[in-house]
């Protein structure tokens, strides 16, 4: 099971759409949401929910969850930008092993994996508490959640009796479960970052009018690349910046893009965020820098709070050669030459050279991520883009540091059956470190611990940026 399930009273978690949610202990105060969503579920829901279409069962179910805290009762519930859109709750028998579940998501939601991600979050919570089955009752006409119960990955017995069934659930941890809960989270983190790689729309904020913003350098690159999507700059002083349409702020656009570029000062940053976020924006790259934490904090807060994924902040930007979408949101001088090369690095002085490096010897980017400091999306994220991606068979990576070590050996892993991946060894002095520590704000994996991830994932890892680039023309040719 993922560590992260249970790691604090709150969790944000991926839809299987791409979407975050929060994940979270039912408090008294949800009482009145917590009614709201069965009251706002359609009477068949409601019959198929609690086995009648009755109104009353919604303070009733919300009463239950919201009761003082008791002995073999746990409920979750699944909201996003604050609104309830699911629960999750089981009670144990009087065997003490064995446990009741149920479970109900909003109308409009289904299909999206908010019941799965809350029963996997109750999986760990009750083998915590000593549970080994939960049983359920459902109207055998309720495929949906008969559905939900079989493709879990774990072991699910049925007893039919007359128009209903009784599941019951072994929660043991076996390899089946354990693949099935990470492919389920990759899939999610795939989707994630379609926004961001993938965008139909793109909007600027930031870009002046007057050469010599990064804004306007990274709108210009987009219109010169070829774009194919929407573009828009925000600005409110102008109606057009480089024959690009003007608004005057993200919730006057036309159209809701699924990427906004952020450049505006650090001071900015985090009410840029917080307007992209309730206009619905899906994704940011933000690659204005110095942060200091309070604002760091703020632009943490609103990603979290909307489910927006985020690039940066103090990057170069992102690429995505595909020509169908010709998507160039750097400030780069030159645009990536188009191929099959993922490419991703948290300084962008490096990724200008490698860029540079990699067009000289005719190797072309499917891909390319200038990470930064690296608030988000991470190189692990990438690696799982690549591997989704059929245009991509070569990945280089050059990181100064990892969030998570065993998360990216065990995705690197995987990714190297199918690639070779290569990066190098950053901050392997201690020159080194404190110049990525300067980037990052964070010190940089110390040497020995990189050697040893780099070997057990499989990871070709040279010594220089220009040794980097010899192996890649090797692999290339």
């Amino acid at each position: 099971m993922k560590d992260e399930l249970l790691s604090g009273p709150r969790t944000h978690a991926l839809l299987a759409d791409g979407t975050t949610v929060c994940i979270r202990p039912v408090t008294a105060s949800d009482h009145e949401q917590l009614q709201g969503l069965y009251e706002e579920m359609s009477p068949e829901n409601l019959r198929l929910r609690f086995f009648a279409a009755s109104r009353r069962s919604a303070e009733m179910a919300a009463d239950r969850a919201c009761a003082a805290p008791r002995p073999g009762y746990r409920a979750l519930l699944a909201e996003r930008a604050g609104q309830v859109i699911g629960l999750a709750e089981y009670e144990r028998g009087d065997t003490g092993t064995e446990a009741e579940i149920s479970i109900a998501v909003a109308d409009g939601l289904h299909h999206r994996g908010v019941g799965t991600l809350l029963v996997e979050h109750l999986v760990s919570a009750a083998r915590a508490d000593g549970v080994t089955s939960f049983t359920a009752d459902a109207l055998s006409e309720n495929q949906e959640v008969l559905r939900l119960f079989a493709d879990l990955g774990l072991r699910t017995a049925r007893r039919f009796e007359g128009p209903e069934v009784r599941c019951t659930i072994a929660l043991d941890e076996d390899d089946a479960y354990l693949t099935a809960v990470e492919e389920r989270g990759r899939a999610a983190d795939v989707e994630s970052r379609r926004p961001l790689l993938r965008p139909a729309a793109v909007a600027v904020v930031g870009a002046g009018r007057k050469p010599g913003s990064v804004g306007r350098a990274i709108l210009h690159q987009l219109k010169a690349g070829g774009y194919t999507g929407r573009l828009w700059a925000v600005n409110p002083a102008a109606t057009s910046i480089l024959g690009v349409p003007s608004c005057s702020s993200v919730s006057a656009l036309p159209r809701t893009p699924d990427l906004v570029v952020v450049a505006v000062p650090a001071a900015g940053v985090a009410a840029t965020a917080e307007e992209c976020g309730k206009a619905g924006v899906r994704a940011l790259l933000v690659v204005t820098a110095g942060l200091d934490a309070e604002q760091a904090q703020a632009l943490r807060t609103a990603c979290r709070t909307y489910g927006m994924r985020m690039v940066g902040p103090n990057c170069l930007g992102i690429s995505n050669t595909d020509p169908q979408l010709a998507l160039d949101a750097t400030f780069a001088a030159n645009h990536p030459r188009p191929g099959t090369a993922g490419v991703a690095v948290q300084s962008g002085g490096v990724g200008i050279a490698l860029l540079d490096g990699l067009s000289r010897l005719g190797i072309g980017v499917s891909s390319f991520v200038s990470l930064g400091d690296k608030y988000d999306v991470s190189g692990n994220d990438m690696l799982q883009w690549w591997e989704s991606d059929t245009r991509t068979d070569l990945a280089l990576l050059h990181l100064e540091s990892f969030g998570n070590p065993r998360a990216f050996s065990r995705t690197a892993r995987r990714v190297t059956r199918r690639m070779p991946v290569l990066t190098v060894d950053a901050g392997r002095t201690d020159a080194g470190r404190r110049a990525a520590a300067s980037h990052t704000a964070a010190a940089a994996t110390r040497t020995m611990t990189r050697q040893a991830l780099f070997t057990q994932a499989g990871i070709t890892a040279a010594h220089s940026v220009g040794e980097l680039l010899e192996t890649a023309a090797l692999l290339h040719s």
